[in-house]
């Protein structure tokens, strides 16, 4: 007769040798993503240090200028500009990265040409194999990402109320590079980058498709940011221009009964111009709203839109699990002993 016995569990050293392996296989992604944290923190100490002190004395010297031509450091006006930029979008372009590399290389690379199912087949569950695929580049991203966006936070607000040009907190960019939504997304990224790997099994369509998914992701949170959080509103007369500074929610005019009314096209806050006067009166309106967020609810939308991706990223690797339990289920390795 032959009896079936099940594959022997795995001890602790036996999931160390695993890590190991992991590290040897991705040893160049990970020496690159830390060259990169590296060398993008250092950029973000310039910008928040030399570049910064640099550009406020050229602003200094071209508000004090009384005559023309005005001579100041437009030079280090643009240098820090530049760094600014530069810096921003890198940190920016983290997620998709991170997505393509989960996608193509972390997963979609294994499963294709057969590493996977060996790794398997030699003892290691498809399911442990995932999740330690998954642990350990979550806390390199998570952990790197991170201090990039401290570091980004620390270099924006050494530019405020001394470099004239410095960016809002509520400018697009610096935005999602000032908190943990980056990441956030950049974890989402991870988590997507695996379930595409496993559900096209193919290293070259994970690593297109991949980072599509995550932009698809962040457009969504993108549009649905603004009312995880109440806004605030302000009103002002017709004569006079929407006030508050923020990220946008809604404008428009209201009238006499307190209903509310888009912007007529072409007019926006205008009022005092003949056609335009003549449209809003048609409309009854007697002032102009906005619904806004002001400075004050940075930390709220932050802290609501990264709770919201950290689900969406949990929802991912749980789909990554169960598609790869499916798809393992008949050929988990079993071991004949003769009797």
């Amino acid at each position: 007769m032959t009896t079936l016995v099940p594959t022997a569990p795995r001890g602790r050293s036996e999931l160390l040798a695993q890590v190991r392996l992991l590290v040897r296989l991705h040893r160049p992604a990970l020496i690159l993503w830390a060259a990169f944290v590296v060398a993008a923190s250092a950029l973000l100490w310039a910008v928040g240090g030399p570049l910064t002190d640099a550009s406020a004395a050229a602003w200094a010297e071209y508000n004090a200028c009384t005559s023309q031509p005005c001579a100041y450091d437009q030079d280090a006006i643009i240098r820090y500009r530049d760094a600014y930029t530069y810096s921003t979008l890198a940190l920016l372009a983290v997620p998709a990265v991170v997505a393509a590399w989960g996608g193509s290389a972390l997963v979609g690379r294994e499963v294709e040409n057969g590493t996977a199912r060996l790794a398997w087949t030699l003892g290691i569950s498809p399911l442990r194999w995932l999740a330690v695929k998954l642990a350990l580049p979550a806390v390199a991203v998570g952990v790197g990402t991170g201090l990039l966006a401290v570091f980004h936070r620390l270099a924006w607000s050494a530019g405020q109320g001394r470099i004239d040009s410095a960016t809002s907190w509520y400018s697009t960019a610096t935005y999602y590079a000032n908190g943990p939504v980056v990441v956030a997304l950049a974890l989402a990224g991870l988590a997507l980058g695996a379930l595409a790997g496993l559900l096209w099994r193919r290293s070259l369509a994970a690593l297109g498709t991949a980072p599509l998914g995550l932009l698809l992701l962040w457009g969504g949170l993108h549009l649905v940011a603004p009312y995880l959080w109440p806004s605030v509103t302000r009103n002002s007369s017709l004569s006079d221009f929407l006030p508050g500074a923020g990220i946008n929610v809604s404008q428009g005019v209201v009238d006499s009964s307190g209903g509310r009314h888009d912007l007529v096209s072409g007019c926006g806050q205008i009022y005092d111009v003949a056609p335009c006067r003549a449209a809003y009166d048609k409309l009854d309106a007697v002032g102009f709203y906005h619904d806004y967020h002001p400075a004050s609810h940075f930390w709220p939308l932050q802290l609501a839109s990264t709770a919201l991706l950290l689900i969406v990223a949990a929802l991912l690797a749980l789909a990554a699990f169960r598609l790869l339990k499916r798809r393992t289920a008949s050929t988990r390795p079993e071991v004949r002993i003769a009797a």
